[in-house]
């Protein structure tokens, strides 16, 4: 497999950095509404409805296979129950900003999974070298703030042990491609397994049946995190994963702070800073430095 992305790959990636760099404020609005499983649960939820309805359109469909319906489980519980489950336990003992930046070591556990567990996505040294330098622009984004008083060990393991749920999940999903699923149907297995696995967690924790009734702003959150965030960026996460492999997927999530603080700015009037300049400047270095081209300028 091609280690470098094309104009169109690239493009790709930036749409689902921005669709996931928009769930942290959606998230934050959801979340002081209703429980974290609940939350999940609307998010999958929606996201299997609109991908189902893209399915239809596109006269496409999920093929119920045994092997098939396998790769669609491990995708739930890989990909959206065990790092959705431990992402909310971490942040309660870690503050966000030291969260994001655990969470983009993301990119290096899939390289090195991917290493192991495929033929075509060896790691090289110099992609090696690109993964670090952007994993250091995002520690440079968050700022001195990640790591405060309130980092404590617990929450940066499962902030990792995440991390290592989505690099499996990566590797994982390549199946997908050998099955003959397309995209777009292994989107909408993945979320609809979700949905299943994560309903008798609401009933039997949540007691949603408790809750108070929603206001418009938590409906909009939950509407655009599960639409936006979750239906539409799975269906380019699994085109991604298809055309560009584990590792170079696994690279949004260095992007999607970088989304994140972008949309802060624009939407919510933030203050763009200078380390966030730097940090985005070494983000894009590490890029370059996997994509390959400067190496091969060089040459």
């Amino acid at each position: 497999m091609n280690t470098s992305l094309t104009p169109r790959q690239w493009g790709l990636l930036l749409m689902l950095a921005l669709a996931w760099g928009g769930s942290f404020f959606f998230m934050a609005v959801a979340g002081a509404a209703w429980p974290p499983f609940t939350v999940v649960l609307a998010r999958v939820a929606l996201a299997a409805a609109l991908l189902w309805g893209l399915l239809a359109l596109n006269r496409q469909r999920l093929p119920l296979r045994r092997p098939v319906l396998l790769a669609c489980l491990g995708m739930a519980v890989l990909n959206n129950l065990t790092p959705f489950s431990l992402i909310v336990w971490a942040q309660q003992s870690i503050p966000s900003s030291l969260a994001s930046v655990v969470n983009a070591a993301t990119p290096v556990l899939t390289a090195v999974v991917a290493h192991f567990a495929t033929a075509d996505e060896k790691l090289s040294g110099h992609r090696l070298v690109g993964v670090l330098v952007g994993l250091g622009g995002v520690a440079v984004l968050a700022g001195p703030a990640a790591f405060g008083a309130g980092a404590e060990l617990p929450g940066i393991l499962a902030g990792l042990g995440a991390c290592l749920s989505y690099a499996v999940a990566g590797v994982w999903g390549r199946r997908f491609r050998r099955l003959g699923v397309p995209p777009l149907a292994a989107a909408a297995g993945q979320t609809t397994a979700s949905c299943l696995l994560a309903l008798p967690l609401v009933l039997l924790l949540d007691r949603p049946w408790h809750l108070p009734p929603p206001g418009p702003e938590v409906i909009l959150a939950v509407l655009a995190l599960g639409l936006i965030s979750t239906g539409i960026a799975y269906a380019l996460f699994f085109r991604l994963l298809a055309e560009a492999g584990a590792t170079n997927t696994a690279l949004v999530t260095q992007l999607v702070p970088v989304m994140a603080i972008l949309l802060g700015v624009l939407v919510l009037g933030e203050a763009l800073l200078p380390r966030h300049l730097a940090g985005m400047a070494l983000i894009a270095l590490g890029f370059a430095l996997l994509d390959g081209r400067l190496r091969r300028r060089a040459a």
